[in-house]
């Protein structure tokens, strides 16, 4: 079973617990697809706009033990409140340019 690390929008914190990202990860459903069933080794926030803090928050979560960094839905694809990160790009970038393309990165969640 692979294990990932989750990285979320700070701003969906107070209104998204993260249940259906939970959800998909433990069923091998939707972004999970290819791996199967994950195991969460951990979940943090982006940090706040821009996200800066992604990147060394996703180094620390390879540290201990995350084969794959995922973006949740909430900055990938703007779910639940239907506005995307206006820093996703930069965001995912900056993350591949310090993890490298070894560890798989996976843009969204459900």
């Amino acid at each position: 079973m692979k294990k990932i690390g989750i990285i979320r929008c700070q701003q969906t914190e107070d209104m998204c617990p993260g249940t259906s990202c939970f959800k998909v990860a433990k069923a091998g459903k939707l972004a999970f697809e290819e791996t199967g069933p994950v195991e969460i080794v951990g979940v943090l926030s982006c940090g706040g706009c821009p996200g800066k803090r992604a990147v060394t928050r996703a180094k620390l979560m390879i540290d201990r033990g995350a084969e794959a960094i995922v973006l949740s839905s909430c900055i990938s694809r703007g779910n639940p409140v239907g506005f995307p990160c206006p820093h996703y790009e930069m965001i995912k970038d900056a993350i591949v340019k310090k993890i490298g393309t070894e560890i798989q990165l996976i843009e969204y969640t459900h």
